[in-house]
């Protein structure tokens, strides 16, 4: 017994584990499901947002396009003004003029058919008048003469079609077609569907089974017989295959965009219909159906805006064009989403309005709570004056303790300075004073000497000597260079660093370097003259004998080339002050 119960404990354990793995790998696949349906929802979504956005940029283009497709109408026209046209010629321009005009301005077109139509009956032979006809009958129902159309299509004899090729009796087809099409849509009549798709079948019969034409009737026949996937197929392999961006592939789009109307998947419609109406809108047509398709659905989708929008632009381009059949079918849908457009321009009115409102009261409450904080502030503010006045009344007395702390500090520092400078003063003075008192006599008896020389000359008799010695400059050079040197040496004793502090207020290639032989050099000795108090420049160039302008070049270059243009020579009158 103990045994089985064993053996029943492990199958069931066995048996969790399985469903276990199972739970999890089931819930692994419902994950990755939902993340590609996810995926798949967001990429479409951006899909059909860039579709959407291209379409509102073209809309802000129409005007280029209709310009261009006027540019090319003009030219066409031009040809009429060559002399010497043929009738063939001139009827020839007018049916460019009518393929330019068709699905642009309905008017011109019947003008210029109408105009082809008399030179028809001249020279025209039955293939190309009842060519003509036909084309007059699909622009009068386009203008909305629904009872010409239909007559110009009944003028015809039906007995002298067995003589005509192919493709005109596909475009007599084609016309009758369309009428009844038209008529069995309008009326949901199911006699007029019929009628509408015994003249399809007789088009196939005689449409080439791999042209675009036989391909779209095939498509539009399944979509009625509700097989709209073998529909579907046909019409994006054509699209796929089709590379021009022109009116049929605007048709085409069209076409695709009814399709998935009769299967209800209303993204799809919107995505095709707006494909279909860029189309369109490139190639300057004004009658189209797929913009009033894509206006009623954004106004189903509860997009408001953009279904007006839309029926707006519908509307500009069929009064333009003056296809007063696509008119009609417009008025029917824009007073409704007129009316949608009105009532929510009127609710976001009334929902502004409360909100000004809502902002008003706010504002005014914002504005009490200013007011009442502005006067706490002015209160606290005055009691804050209070207990500075306060303060400062208290920080007086130590205010005026300090003050005369401060000088008395400032008394010993002027006491200080000045026991400073007198030191200098005296320095200098001594070491000066010994100087000058060995230069007086050393030129004493220089002159001396220089006296007894001349008066040795004298007494020789030799005047021209005497006076070459009284003309040579040899005796005041070599003074003044021993001058130089007494008062380089003497200076340079009293402030031994003068040069290396005095380069340092100069950048590198400033920098002052006397000559071998020479303790300082003019730019030099001019400052150390400055240092010793002689500031004028004149007395400065006496003393040096030196020109005053030569003295003042060099006080200003150098001053203008410091790292003190400003103050330069009250840091050079800091030099060895700051030793002592």
């Amino acid at each position: 017994m103990k045994h089985l119960l064993r053996r029943l404990f492990r199958g069931l354990q066995v048996h969790q584990r399985h469903f276990e793995r199972s739970r999890e790998i089931a819930m692994t696949l419902t994950l990755l499901v939902l993340f590609l349906f996810i995926g798949n929802t967001l990429s479409a979504k951006t899909e059909m947002d860039s579709i959407f956005h291209v379409l509102a940029q073209e809309m802000n283009n129409e005007a280029q396009y209709t310009l261009e497709k006027e540019q090319r109408i003009t030219k066409i026209k031009e040809k009429l003004e060559i002399p010497g046209l043929t009738v063939s010629q001139e009827a020839s321009i007018y049916n460019e003029l009518f393929k330019e005009y068709n699905s642009f301005q309905v008017d011109s077109a019947v003008y210029y058919l109408e105009l082809k139509m008399e030179l028809a009956k001249i020279w025209c032979d039955i293939e190309c008048l009842y060519n003509v006809k036909i084309d007059l009958s699909f622009s009068y129902w386009i203008r909305g003469r629904f009872i010409e159309s239909v007559r110009e299509l009944e003028s015809l004899d039906w007995s002298q079609f067995d003589r005509l090729p192919e493709w005109l009796l596909a475009k007599y087809y084609e016309a009758y077609k369309r009428i009844y099409r038209y008529y069995a849509e309008n009326d949901d009549n199911n006699y007029y569907f019929t009628l509408g798709n015994q003249y399809r079948d007789s088009l196939l019969n005689i449409t080439p089974k791999r042209s675009q034409s036989y391909t779209i009737l095939s498509a539009e026949k399944l979509m009625d017989e509700n097989q709209t996937e073998e529909a579907k197929q046909l019409i994006i392999n054509l699209i796929a295959n089709s590379s021009a961006e022109n009116h049929d592939r605007a048709i085409m789009e069209n076409v695709l965009a009814n399709i998935y109307k009769k299967e209800g998947n209303r993204d799809m419609q919107m995505k095709h219909y707006a494909l279909s109406a860029i189309y369109d809108i490139r190639n300057a047509v004004k009658e189209n159906a797929s913009m009033m398709s894509l206006a009623f659905l954004f106004y189903e989708k509860g997009d408001i805006d953009k279904a007006y929008k839309c029926i707006r632009y519908s509307l500009d381009d069929a009064v333009f064009c003056n296809a007063r059949f696509r008119t009609f079918e417009i008025s029917n849908v824009f007073p409704i989403i007129d009316t949608a457009h009105h009532q929510m321009t009127t609710n976001y009115h009334a929902e502004l309005k409360k909100y000004l409102i809502l902002v008003s009261l706010l504002s005014l409450f914002l504005i009490v709570v200013m007011i009442y904080v502005y006067r706490q502030m002015k209160r606290i503010g005055r009691i804050r004056k209070e207990l500075h006045h306060t303060n400062i009344k208290q920080s007086d007395l130590n205010s005026d303790l300090q003050a005369s702390n401060l000088k008395l500090q400032e008394l010993n520092n002027q006491l200080s300075l000045t026991n400073l400078k007198l030191t200098e003063t005296n320095r200098v003075k001594e070491a000066y004073l010994g100087k000058f008192i060995d230069l007086c006599s050393n030129y004493i008896e220089k002159l001396d000497n220089y006296r007894r020389r001349l008066n040795k000359i004298a007494n020789t008799g030799k005047l021209e000597d005497l006076f070459k010695s009284l003309k040579s400059s040899q005796f005041i050079k070599d003074e003044l260079s021993t001058f130089h040197t007494n008062f380089d040496e003497t200076f340079l004793r009293i402030y031994p660093g003068f040069v290396d502090d005095f380069n340092a207020l100069l950048p590198a290639n400033e920098r002052q370097v006397p000559k071998q032989g020479e303790l300082l050099n003019t730019e030099l000795r001019i400052y150390a003259l400055i240092r010793l108090g002689i500031n004028d420049s004149a007395k400065i160039a006496d003393f040096l004998r030196y020109s005053i302008t030569t003295v003042y070049t060099y006080r200003s270059k150098l001053k203008h080339k410091s790292f003190f243009p400003q103050n330069f020579e009250e840091q050079v009158m800091k030099i060895g002050i700051i030793e002592q």
